[in-house]
């Protein structure tokens, strides 16, 4: 683990970052914060005009003037100023009157696992920016894996796989530490963006950005399995006259088309069995695999994983908000650490 338990028990504030939504976790309070990581600008007066779901509802549809952004990029903040003034319109006045009156506020916060010294310190930096007077950087893989009640302390291995918007992390965990883990650079977004491509080459239809998602209509029922619904309607725009059109898609096709993207996750979770112990294998035969994140609830996802690696693969109760719940856990003191004491010679 990152940080002690200790020091996350002192942490008032706990958040979780993310490419799609943005989670706060107030000690004693609970998750008051769950939004979209969107905020809405003036570029002529440089004014914050709107943060969250109704920013992400004006995507594509602003006037010149006004530009939708988004300062939180695969975990990791890649505008620190925007992501500070998009943390304090999310929390409040009167949230932030509360925490203010901490005399040394402490906050902890999700990172990737394979963050860099870079993007700590720029998750590092956007606390700062709202009163933390210290931030504690936490694993989300460690974090995500107690939020779904995983034995994150026990010598027993447990795997975790944590779909994000921008990227998916698979990781082997054991005795509280990440035994060998990998990040592929495939989400949430990569099989949307296979789904557009595939009508937009097949059928000359574009899917507007926001209006619709494009995953959501065509993997309806079954989803991404042979026992799904033969063929969708889809409404989009014509590449070719620039008028509304309306299609019946096959949804085999798009079944191929999203499977492209998922090879790379079936790679990712290959190597890192193949980079764990031979004991710690042998565990996951019994527990499987545990499906986290936005992502996992994609249809027909968890059967895929079965079929191509023959474990047992389960999906978090709660699975996209996980990992701020296991940071929040930490924080109230809910998780006992085994002790190990040295042997006395």
């Amino acid at each position: 683990m990152t940080v002690s338990l200790e020091q996350l028990r002192r942490c008032h504030v706990g958040v979780d970052l993310g490419a799609a939504r943005t989670r706060v976790y107030v000690k004693g309070a609970g998750l008051v914060v769950d939004e979209p990581s969107v905020a809405a600008i003036n570029t002529r007066t440089g004014a914050l005009i709107a943060v969250g779901s109704f920013a992400e509802r004006m995507t594509g549809r602003t006037p010149d003037y006004i530009r939708v952004v988004r300062p939180v990029s695969g975990g990791t903040v890649v505008d620190i100023e925007m992501a500070q003034r998009m943390l304090r319109h999310l929390l409040g006045e009167k949230l932030r009157r509360t925490l203010r009156r901490k005399p040394r506020l402490r906050a902890a916060a999700c990172t990737p696992h394979d963050a860099g010294p870079l993007a700590q310190r720029a998750t590092v930096e956007t606390l700062v920016g709202i009163g933390a007077r210290r931030v504690e950087l936490v694993d989300t893989l460690i974090a995500a894996a107690v939020g779904c009640g995983l034995p994150v302390e026990q010598p027993t291995a447990t795997m975790i796989m944590v779909c994000g918007a921008a990227a998916t992390q698979v990781a082997v965990l054991s005795l509280g530490s990440v035994v060998t883990a990998q990040r592929v650079p495939v989400g949430g977004e990569a099989i949307d963006h296979a789904v557009v491509q595939h009508l937009r080459h097949a059928h000359e239809l574009m899917l507007p950005s926001q209006s619709v998602r494009p995953l959501q209509l065509a993997l309806h029922g079954n989803g991404i399995t042979a026992e799904g619904p033969e063929s969708t309607l889809i409404h989009g725009l014509d590449v070719a006259t620039g008028l509304a059109r309306s299609v019946h898609v096959d949804t085999a096709a798009v079944r191929d088309a999203i499977h492209t993207p998922l090879t790379s996750v079936l790679d990712g979770i290959g190597k890192v069995l193949r980079d764990c112990p031979p004991d710690l294998v042998a565990d996951l035969t019994d527990t499987g695999i545990m499906m986290v994140g936005g992502s996992a609830l994609l249809p027909g996802l968890d059967q895929m994983l079965r079929d191509a690696t023959g474990m047992p693969v389960h999906i978090a109760e709660r699975p996209d908000v996980c990992a701020v719940q296991g940071l929040g856990a930490m924080l109230e003191g809910k998780i006992t650490p085994m002790v190990l004491n040295p042997l006395s010679e």
